[in-house]
């Protein structure tokens, strides 16, 4: 099991509203007397802020662990942090091993395992209850942008990277099984709710979807203008959410025998920038809701269901 390491200063973990300088208009009595009149509580967490601190760089990306106690962070410094959830989300475990900046994070359906994709051309496999690097897959020629751990049946994965390449990986074994070739990097990588297709985007601005059995590309799904730099698929596997360059996001109809104009909903309001940051995308359990990073630092979320879609936003700085 993971120790947990003691706490220490530049580790910890500031609740938004609990202290205040005296200096300051506002006191903390009246902060917490002005948030008891605000809406009603929907988490368990401490505040409804919770600032984690402890990287010492930009963070490029956060995910849940299925049981919703942990949170895993990664970024530029080449360090994959996890969280306590609840409480003062206090950083339990560092995991260290990467030479390159981490791009993309992913728990396997269960949990028992944390994949992670690098700049240093690898994505390594960590037992998350352990913190133990478990395995190193190696064939990349150039930065690993994306991955993505298939959702049932045997331990696959999925790989993008900037050598025009996507991969899929038996971790058991200690090579990819197959490589498919594309003409561009590729930017990101999920695969379909039954594991036999893999579905990637990049810099040609196409979706494209191979298949697994065929060892083939079936088909392609156009419509973004520049770069789709993130790709998630939907919690009953029936659409897929696109998140591109030309400052839009799709929703697309990925269900065997759908029309042949997939795209089905378009959302806008999140913005890139010359950074040219690989913004990700996540539905919320239900399907109902979508959230996504902004190059403006702010999260936006999309009602899916309603004709206004955006509902909230939320900065940082």
């Amino acid at each position: 099991m993971i120790e947990p390491k003691k706490r220490v200063a530049e580790m910890a973990v500031v609740p938004a509203g609990v202290k205040r300088p005296r200096t300051e208009l506002v006191s903390a009595a009246q902060s917490q007397q002005l948030s008891a009149m605000g809406p009603p509580r929907s988490s368990s967490l401490q505040a409804p802020i919770m600032l984690l601190s402890g990287h010492e760089g930009e963070v490029y990306c956060c995910k849940f662990h299925p049981n919703g106690a942990t949170l895993a962070s990664s970024g530029y410094d080449r360090l994959i942090l996890l969280w306590n959830v609840y409480g003062e989300c206090e950083n339990y475990a560092t995991l260290k091993g990467h030479s390159g900046a981490v791009m993309e994070l992913h728990y396997n359906t269960d949990g028992s395992l944390l994949f992670s994709a690098s700049t240093d051309k690898t994505v390594c496999v960590w037992d998350s209850e352990t913190g133990e690097r478990v395995k190193r897959l190696k064939g990349h020629t150039s930065f690993v942008n994306s991955c993505f751990p298939a959702r049932r049946g045997p331990q696959l994965a999925c790989t993008g990277s900037d050598d025009g390449t996507v991969k899929l990986w038996d971790i058991r074994k200690k090579a990819s099984v197959h490589t498919f070739q594309n003409t561009y990097q590729v930017l990101s990588v999920t695969f379909n709710d039954t594991s036999d297709q893999i579905i990637s985007g990049g810099i040609d601005n196409d979706i494209k979807v191979w298949d697994l059995r065929q060892n083939k590309l079936i088909y392609s799904m156009q419509g973004h203008g520049d770069s789709v730099t993130g790709l998630s698929l939907s919690v009953d596997g029936s659409y897929l959410l696109s998140n591109s360059m030309d400052n839009s996001v799709r929703v697309w109809d990925i269900r065997p025998f759908a029309p042949k104009e997939r795209c089905v909903k378009i959302f806008q309001g999140n913005v890139h920038n010359f950074e040219k940051n690989l913004l990700r995308w996540s539905w919320s359990p239900d399907g109902s809701k979508i959230a996504a990073g902004s190059a403006d630092r702010f999260v936006y979320i999309w009602d899916t269901t309603a004709r206004c879609h955006r509902i909230n936003m939320g900065q940082h700085f």
